[in-house]
């Protein structure tokens, strides 16, 4: 008896929210190489994606969080303050030998990160807040113990033995591709395999979909949402790693706006800011529309580059639109 045939696939079964943020970021880099023949050279398109690493890796935590149902909006402020304690861990002097010290800075950093990610999960499910009130809440907390540790002021990596040997984790490169660049792709590539392959992450998705359904399924609903957030805390941590060696200092205006932009480059690439649904890969291309939207604007006289924190907020704006109208169509 002959084999049934497979029906044929046609255009209708492809996830257009899942194809969307690939064929936007085609069509952005056809526009900047319109716009300014230098822009779609290696030297800048490198120089972007390197500048995009902190939003991109932030990002990559916040499509779990988001997946799940939940929002952060204290990443920015978790960023100025976990960078600030790393930056005052290694001015301590602690430790006498400076390779050491910065194999227990980078150590102390992570668990700082998720520390706090731990601090907002708690803070959600065992207090029974909303994460918007939550993290509105964590975001002061965070933004005005910044500004305590640096007196209004910076902080400022103190000893040049440091900064020589940390330099190259921003400002290196392995095998001619830029430490930062291939930092976001191992740090997506196993945040994939985390959602996309293991039972953690089919929980995620089962718990943004619907908590009622999830938790009848035998699913700890609220751990579930707490991993979350100490996945986005250790993003965060893992961001900050990369910073500080590219500018040596912090303040309390450090990482302002920046929830904003990780929210954006995950809504972006695919992922439904209700929850229920993530897209890893979509975020790191979110992220990348958003960079090169920037530096298309740099590169133009079009629009004034002051402009580009507006044009980011239409983004996350037009992209929800987007998904709404996707949402209704299906």
């Amino acid at each position: 008896m002959a084999a049934q045939a497979k029906p044929a696939r046609n255009w209708k079964d492809i996830d257009l929210r899942a194809v969307a943020p690939f064929a936007a970021l085609i069509l952005l880099l056809i526009v900047g190489a319109l716009v300014n023949p230098n822009f779609i050279g290696l030297a800048n398109l490198a120089n972007v994606a390197t500048r995009s690493a902190f939003i991109a890796i932030i990002a990559v935590g916040a499509t779990f969080v988001i997946s799940s149902g939940d929002l952060d909006l204290s990443v920015g402020s978790m960023v100025a303050f976990v960078a600030s304690l790393m930056i005052i861990f290694m001015n301590s002097g602690a430790i006498a030998d400076p390779h050491l010290m910065l194999v227990a800075a980078v150590v102390f950093t992570l668990i700082a990160g998720a520390a706090c990610g731990l601090a907002n999960g708690l803070i959600t499910t065992l207090g029974k807040i909303e994460p918007f009130i939550a993290t509105l809440g964590t975001m002061g907390i965070f933004r005005g113990l910044t500004t305590w540790l640096s007196q209004g002021g910076a902080i400022t990596l103190k000893s040049p033995e440091l900064q020589t040997i940390y330099r190259p984790v921003y400002f290196g490169s392995i095998l001619g591709i830029p430490v930062p660049i291939v930092i976001i792709f191992a740090v997506t590539a196993v945040a994939a395999f985390i959602l996309y392959r293991t039972r953690y992450g089919r929980h995620v998705v089962a718990v943004g979909s619907n908590r009622d359904v999830a938790r009848y399924s035998g699913i700890t609903v609220d751990r579930v949402r707490t991993i979350a957030f100490v996945i986005q805390g250790l993003c965060v941590a893992i961001a900050v790693l990369l910073y500080v060696p590219r500018l040596g200092s912090t303040s309390a205006t450090t990482g302002i706006l920046w929830e904003l932009q990780a929210i954006t480059a995950v809504v972006v690439g695919g992922t439904a800011l209700k929850g229920g649904a993530g897209r890893v890969w979509g975020t790191i291309c979110g992220a990348f529309i958003l960079e090169l939207v920037g530096n298309i604007m740099l590169l133009s006289n079009f629009i004034s580059e002051y402009l580009i924190s507006t044009i980011q907020g239409s983004i996350i704006i037009i992209a929800m639109l987007v998904q709404r109208s996707l949402v209704r169509k299906s």
